[in-house]
């Protein structure tokens, strides 16, 4: 081959190397050179707010997803799943037919007692659903939540349990459900993240939450989750330094965007529009965030009806910011309470939690339906796993070890069946027996509700097509109406 028509041949792949990342580049380029900031903003809302599952697959039946994660683990047999054989048996050897072979976290190897339920559960609502004394306020909505209490999941230590309910997988690294979530619709908001994480703590031993959680793994960078912090600015870093006018950080954020463009085109990064676009959403986040987290504009009732008296980082203060970030178009709201690892004085630590938990979650559920949006927001309330029939005591009273066999969950809003009561555990609560629901058929479950078929909701990466469900899920047809 003669040296020209190499030349010519590399000329050829450079040129259409160069000009891969397609028009948005071209265009994002003649837009920072002959544009006003007002309308890079808007080319670069486009590209952020963009769905890959456009149109849906099925008609949705909600908008965005309040997930209420109970992170430690709470116990089933203490809140909603009710084990009168479990009592009678109560300081008992457990049967060993339940545990033979079976994972155990903390008890290996160590003789296992049973341990008789530690609240009394009483029935609730026209549905007559069962829901223990540790939860006054969640027993009030109980026509409106769907109890499923036959959950189970893959692992049985906290981490890799947290990775299987927010990723699909134990295999660390994949992207979050919520990630998933904006991936598949985008964003509905202009001038906040369409996925915000917000954390509590109260109770024993707070286990650590990485942010690989709500990581966006291979999807783009851009479609991570946005934690809001309870102490100081809500996002570091969002004000500007003393001296600095609102104009002077535009004027920064123009110079950084046109450079990042710049880089774009040369290095063909998508990452790099990743930057753009979040440096431009970091500047209307500006005048955003200090609005949606200013409470002066919420009734005294309200403040009393979720038990709080401000933005002051609690569970009940982040329960109203999330209703606040939902009226405002957020997708995917997480809410993290740290405090449910209840290994020793179950009593104490149940009290502890419900407190801090209960009332803020059914007044969530009650202040979407009065504002008319619960019929479009799914609310999910869980931990991770259970916790076991069996007792466990760690320098205090009794408690109960990790548990991956079986746990209930909650869920409420739009397509779900109120009032519903569904599968169930054996009479120990040890093993889920009936309409069992693997995290992934909850997953499935809650893209379905989204409008999403979960099988069709694929990123390529190394090589094959991953999805949140993994290789599995199911569509629970029966907690919906």
């Amino acid at each position: 081959m003669t040296p020209v028509l190499i030349a010519s041949r590399s000329a050829r792949r450079n040129f259409l190397g160069r000009t891969s990342l397609g028009l948005g580049s071209v265009a994002l380029g003649s837009l920072f050179g002959s544009t006003s900031r007002a309308e890079v903003s808007d080319a670069l809302r486009g590209i952020a707010s963009r769905g890959v599952v456009n149109p849906l697959h099925i008609p949705p039946k909600v908008k965005r997803v309040i997930f209420l994660c109970m992170a430690g683990g709470p116990s089933h047999l203490e809140s909603f799943d009710h084990k009168p054989k479990l009592a009678k048996l109560d300081g008992q050897p457990m049967p060993e037919s339940f545990t033979k072979g079976q994972p155990i976290a903390q008890l290996q190897g160590k003789r296992l007692v049973c341990l008789g339920p530690l609240a009394k559960f009483d029935r609730h609502g026209a549905s007559g659903q069962q829901i223990s004394e540790f939860f006054p306020h969640i027993s009030n909505i109980a026509d409106d939540i769907c109890i499923v209490r036959s959950m189970h999941t893959d692992q049985i230590n906290h981490d890799p349990a947290h990775t299987v309910m927010n990723t699909g997988t134990s295999i660390s690294g994949r992207p979050s459900m919520g990630s998933w979530v904006l991936y598949g619709l985008g964003a509905e908001t202009e001038n906040l993240p369409g996925f915000v994480v917000l954390t509590s703590i109260g109770g024993r031993n707070p286990q650590p939450i990485a942010t690989r959680q709500w990581s966006a793994g291979f999807l783009p960078g851009r479609l991570q989750g946005i934690p809001f912090h309870s102490a100081g600015d809500v996002v570091h870093y969002l004000n500007n330094p003393r001296g600095v006018t609102r104009d002077r950080q535009g004027d920064v954020v123009d110079a950084v965007g046109a450079l990042n463009g710049l880089g774009s085109r040369r290095l063909q990064d998508p990452e790099i529009e990743t930057r753009i676009s979040q440096y431009e959403l970091a500047f209307r986040m500006q005048m955003s965030v200090p609005e949606l987290t200013n409470f002066a504009d919420e009734p005294q009732h309200v403040l009393d009806m979720y038990g709080t008296k401000g933005a002051d980082g609690s569970f009940a203060a982040n329960c109203l910011l999330a209703r606040r970030l939902a009226e405002r178009g957020v997708r995917f709201i997480h809410l993290y309470h740290r405090g449910w690892d209840h290994h020793n004085d179950l009593v104490q630590y149940m009290n502890v939690c419900a407190e801090l938990c209960d009332q803020a979650s059914a007044a969530l559920i009650k202040d979407l339906k009065q504002r008319d949006m619960l019929k479009d927001t799914l609310v999910i309330w869980g931990g991770e796993f259970g916790r076991t029939p069996m007792a466990q005591t760690n320098k205090g009273g009794a408690g109960r070890d990790h548990h991956m066999r079986a746990f209930s969950m909650w869920l409420a809003g739009g397509g779900i069946r109120g009032g519903h009561s569904h599968g169930g555990t054996d009479e120990l609560g040890y093993n889920a027996v009936d309409d069992i629901v693997h995290i992934n058929d909850l997953h499935a479950t809650m893209l379905h509700l989204l409008g999403i078929d979960h099988e069709r909701l694929t990123m390529r990466h190394q090589g094959r097509n991953f999805r949140l469900t993994d290789v599995a899920g199911r569509v629970v047809q029966e907690i919906l109406t």
